[in-house]
Protein backbone atom coordinates (compact mmCIF):
# COMPACT_ATOMS: atom_id res chain seq x y z
CA UNK A 1 0.00 0.00 0.00
CA UNK A 2 1.39 3.12 -1.39
CA UNK A 3 0.35 6.32 0.78
CA UNK A 4 1.97 9.18 2.98
CA UNK A 5 0.91 11.56 6.35
CA UNK A 6 -0.78 14.67 5.91
CA UNK A 7 -2.28 17.70 7.78
CA UNK A 8 -5.53 18.86 6.80
CA UNK A 9 -5.07 22.40 6.20
CA UNK A 10 -8.91 23.84 5.45
CA UNK A 11 -11.40 23.60 2.59
CA UNK A 12 -11.76 25.71 -0.36
CA UNK A 13 -13.31 25.74 -3.91
CA UNK A 14 -11.79 26.30 -7.25
CA UNK A 15 -12.82 26.44 -10.86
CA UNK A 16 -12.20 22.87 -12.40
CA UNK A 17 -13.50 23.21 -16.16
CA UNK A 18 -16.11 25.31 -16.30
CA UNK A 19 -17.10 23.93 -12.58
CA UNK A 20 -16.96 25.37 -9.22
CA UNK A 21 -15.62 22.19 -7.56
CA UNK A 22 -14.94 22.29 -3.60
CA UNK A 23 -11.80 21.22 -2.48
CA UNK A 24 -9.91 20.27 0.60
CA UNK A 25 -6.20 21.26 0.93
CA UNK A 26 -3.84 18.97 2.68
CA UNK A 27 -0.56 19.24 4.00
CA UNK A 28 1.17 16.31 2.65
CA UNK A 29 5.24 14.99 3.81
CA UNK A 30 7.74 15.00 3.68
CA UNK A 31 7.71 12.15 5.35
CA UNK A 32 11.00 10.01 6.27
CA UNK A 33 11.62 6.34 6.40
CA UNK A 34 12.01 5.62 10.45
CA UNK A 35 12.19 1.28 10.02
CA UNK A 36 11.84 -0.58 7.63
CA UNK A 37 10.21 -3.92 8.81
CA UNK A 38 10.14 -7.31 7.34
CA UNK A 39 9.06 -11.00 7.36
CA UNK A 40 12.09 -12.30 8.58
CA UNK A 41 12.42 -10.10 11.72
CA UNK A 42 8.95 -8.56 12.58
CA UNK A 43 7.00 -11.09 10.65
CA UNK A 44 5.59 -8.87 8.14
CA UNK A 45 6.58 -6.08 5.51
CA UNK A 46 5.82 -2.66 6.39
CA UNK A 47 7.38 0.69 6.27
CA UNK A 48 7.22 2.83 8.93
CA UNK A 49 6.70 6.72 8.16
CA UNK A 50 6.89 9.66 10.36
CA UNK A 51 5.21 13.09 10.16
CA UNK A 52 5.75 16.51 11.71
CA UNK A 53 8.89 17.87 13.40
CA UNK A 54 8.94 17.56 17.17
CA UNK A 55 11.28 18.83 19.58
CA UNK A 56 14.26 16.56 20.48
CA UNK A 57 13.91 17.56 24.53
CA UNK A 58 10.30 16.20 24.56
CA UNK A 59 11.43 12.80 23.11
CA UNK A 60 11.63 10.11 25.30
CA UNK A 61 14.64 7.74 24.77
CA UNK A 62 13.31 4.77 23.37
CA UNK A 63 12.17 7.03 20.27
CA UNK A 64 15.16 9.05 20.40
CA UNK A 65 16.95 5.83 19.67
CA UNK A 66 14.94 4.81 17.12
CA UNK A 67 15.34 8.50 15.07
CA UNK A 68 18.98 8.41 15.63
CA UNK A 69 19.04 4.79 13.94
CA UNK A 70 17.01 5.81 11.15
CA UNK A 71 19.19 8.55 10.77
CA UNK A 72 16.11 11.27 11.36
CA UNK A 73 14.76 13.68 12.84
CA UNK A 74 12.73 13.20 15.63
CA UNK A 75 8.93 13.28 14.17
CA UNK A 76 5.47 13.79 15.86
CA UNK A 77 3.00 11.07 14.25
CA UNK A 78 4.09 7.76 13.16
CA UNK A 79 2.05 5.16 10.61
CA UNK A 80 2.80 2.10 9.67
CA UNK A 81 1.91 1.18 6.18
CA UNK A 82 1.91 -2.35 5.01
CA UNK A 83 3.74 -4.13 1.76
CA UNK A 84 4.59 -0.93 0.80
CA UNK A 85 6.49 -1.56 -2.85
CA UNK A 86 9.73 -1.21 -3.93
CA UNK A 87 13.38 -1.27 -2.19
CA UNK A 88 13.09 1.06 0.69
CA UNK A 89 15.88 2.46 3.50
CA UNK A 90 15.81 3.99 6.64
CA UNK A 91 16.11 7.92 6.66
CA UNK A 92 14.68 7.80 2.63
CA UNK A 93 12.27 10.73 2.41
CA UNK A 94 8.78 10.45 1.15
CA UNK A 95 7.13 13.54 -1.17
CA UNK A 96 4.46 14.47 -2.83
CA UNK A 97 6.28 13.47 -6.03
CA UNK A 98 4.13 9.94 -5.68
CA UNK A 99 1.11 11.28 -6.19
CA UNK A 100 -0.12 12.79 -9.74
CA UNK A 101 -2.90 14.93 -10.98
CA UNK A 102 -6.50 13.42 -11.61
CA UNK A 103 -5.62 9.47 -9.92
CA UNK A 104 -7.62 8.46 -7.04
CA UNK A 105 -6.67 8.14 -3.49
CA UNK A 106 -8.39 7.19 0.04
CA UNK A 107 -8.22 9.47 3.64
CA UNK A 108 -7.87 8.23 6.35
CA UNK A 109 -8.70 10.41 9.40
CA UNK A 110 -10.66 10.87 12.97
CA UNK A 111 -14.23 12.45 12.21
CA UNK A 112 -15.38 15.58 14.55
CA UNK A 113 -16.16 14.97 18.18
CA UNK A 114 -20.32 15.53 18.67
CA UNK A 115 -20.42 14.68 22.40
CA UNK A 116 -23.29 13.02 23.87
CA UNK A 117 -26.21 13.00 21.21
CA UNK A 118 -29.86 11.50 21.15
CA UNK A 119 -30.67 8.73 18.36
CA UNK A 120 -32.11 11.67 15.58
CA UNK A 121 -28.60 13.31 15.30
CA UNK A 122 -26.54 10.15 15.70
CA UNK A 123 -28.15 7.54 13.87
CA UNK A 124 -31.01 9.12 11.97
CA UNK A 125 -33.96 8.33 13.43
CA UNK A 126 -37.54 10.38 12.76
CA UNK A 127 -39.20 11.82 15.28
CA UNK A 128 -42.66 9.94 15.96
CA UNK A 129 -45.73 12.30 15.45
CA UNK A 130 -46.17 15.42 17.12
CA UNK A 131 -50.23 14.82 17.83
CA UNK A 132 -52.40 11.79 17.82
CA UNK A 133 -51.99 10.98 21.89
CA UNK A 134 -48.33 11.76 21.57
CA UNK A 135 -46.49 13.64 24.26
CA UNK A 136 -43.03 13.62 26.21
CA UNK A 137 -41.07 11.66 23.82
CA UNK A 138 -40.91 13.35 20.28
CA UNK A 139 -36.94 12.78 20.62
CA UNK A 140 -37.06 9.08 22.15
CA UNK A 141 -35.44 6.18 20.22
CA UNK A 142 -38.71 4.16 21.55
CA UNK A 143 -38.73 0.48 22.58
CA UNK A 144 -35.39 -1.41 23.19
CA UNK A 145 -36.16 -4.77 24.11
CA UNK A 146 -38.17 -7.52 24.66
CA UNK A 147 -41.01 -8.49 27.10
CA UNK A 148 -40.36 -11.63 29.23
CA UNK A 149 -38.40 -13.80 26.60
CA UNK A 150 -35.33 -12.56 26.01
CA UNK A 151 -36.04 -10.25 29.02
CA UNK A 152 -32.87 -8.43 27.69
CA UNK A 153 -31.52 -5.31 25.25
CA UNK A 154 -29.67 -7.10 22.20
CA UNK A 155 -25.61 -5.93 22.09
CA UNK A 156 -25.90 -3.19 19.35
CA UNK A 157 -28.95 -1.72 20.17
CA UNK A 158 -29.07 1.86 18.44
CA UNK A 159 -29.31 4.18 21.24
CA UNK A 160 -28.05 7.67 22.36
CA UNK A 161 -24.73 8.04 23.16
CA UNK A 162 -21.15 9.64 22.54
CA UNK A 163 -20.94 10.61 18.61
CA UNK A 164 -17.64 11.36 16.27
CA UNK A 165 -13.93 11.12 17.62
CA UNK A 166 -14.32 8.10 15.35
CA UNK A 167 -11.82 6.81 12.13
CA UNK A 168 -13.07 7.57 9.33
CA UNK A 169 -12.20 6.65 5.80
CA UNK A 170 -13.86 8.20 2.87
CA UNK A 171 -12.54 6.31 -0.45
CA UNK A 172 -11.93 7.21 -4.27
CA UNK A 173 -11.24 11.38 -3.62
CA UNK A 174 -9.78 13.18 -7.16
CA UNK A 175 -6.77 15.07 -6.75
CA UNK A 176 -7.49 18.56 -8.94
CA UNK A 177 -3.75 20.08 -7.65
CA UNK A 178 -0.36 19.36 -6.62
CA UNK A 179 1.59 22.35 -5.40
CA UNK A 180 5.07 20.65 -4.89
CA UNK A 181 6.73 24.05 -3.79
CA UNK A 182 4.37 24.08 -0.48
CA UNK A 183 3.70 20.34 0.05
CA UNK A 184 -0.32 20.80 -0.80
CA UNK A 185 -2.91 18.34 -2.21
CA UNK A 186 -6.07 19.57 -3.52
CA UNK A 187 -8.62 17.18 -3.24
CA UNK A 188 -12.22 17.24 -5.02
CA UNK A 189 -14.43 16.82 -1.70
CA UNK A 190 -14.25 16.86 1.84
CA UNK A 191 -11.76 14.54 3.93
CA UNK A 192 -12.82 13.65 8.27
CA UNK A 193 -11.85 15.66 10.80
CA UNK A 194 -11.41 19.31 11.50
CA UNK A 195 -8.95 21.48 10.05
CA UNK A 196 -5.42 20.59 11.35
CA UNK A 197 -5.99 16.80 11.93
CA UNK A 198 -3.91 14.10 10.88
CA UNK A 199 -4.49 12.03 8.01
CA UNK A 200 -3.34 9.36 6.00
CA UNK A 201 -3.44 9.42 2.65
CA UNK A 202 -3.17 6.24 0.02
CA UNK A 203 -3.81 5.42 -3.38
CA UNK A 204 -7.09 3.97 -3.56
CA UNK A 205 -7.68 0.37 -3.34
CA UNK A 206 -10.55 0.56 -5.78
CA UNK A 207 -12.02 2.63 -8.33
CA UNK A 208 -9.92 4.04 -11.29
Amino acid sequence: MIGLLGKKRGMSAIFDNGRLSPVTVIEVGPCPVVQVKTIDSDGYNAVQLGFGKKDPKRTIKPAAGQFKKAGVEPVKVLREFRDFPGEVTPGQIFTLDIFKVGEKVDIIGVSKGKGFTGVIKRHNFHRPNQTHGTHEAFRHGGSIGQHSDPARTWPGMKMAGRSGGGRVTTKNLQIIGLDPANSLVLVRGAVPGAPGGILTICKAKKGS
